[in-house]
């Protein structure tokens, strides 16, 4: 990143910080936003533009920057199931999510803050799944 780029951001930052101390209106916060994202995006495009045109003469630049944007993130954080406990292993974060977006699926509305289940053993039952008719 240049200065002028790093400047950008750093203006951004400030522009939020005096929006949530209230001596920025929104409107210019946002400008100082899209003025930042803009700027960045076009950093981008031009060290892309010279990583694609340099790679027969630099390949390890390149697929080293293709290869930084390949990575992803592999883990779930801890999620809060219907009764509001933390939960951790994998396949009880599936579980979670798969109630959740099974319940907007069928247009049945949970309450994400607490929820008691009635009338089915929880613990031997199979979770539900997304194509299931669930009444």
């Amino acid at each position: 990143m240049n200065k002028e780029l790093l400047g950008k951001v750093k203006q951004k930052k400030e522009a939020y910080r005096g929006w949530k101390q209230g001596q920025v209106t929104w409107e210019e916060y946002r400008e100082t936003v899209r003025a930042a994202r803009e700027q960045v995006r076009k950093a981008t495009a031009l060290i892309e533009i010279s990583l694609a045109r340099d790679v027969k003469d630099n390949k390890k630049s390149f697929y080293r920057y293709i290869s930084d944007k390949r990575r992803t993130r592999q883990n779930v954080g801890p999620l809060r199931n219907e009764t509001g406990d933390l939960v951790t292993q994998d396949m009880e974060k599936a579980e979670v999510l798969n109630d959740f977006f099974a319940s907007i699926f069928t247009g049945k509305s949970l309450s994400h803050t607490a929820q008691v289940t009635e009338g089915r053993d929880w613990e031997n039952a199979k979770p539900p799944t997304v194509g299931e008719d669930q009444v």
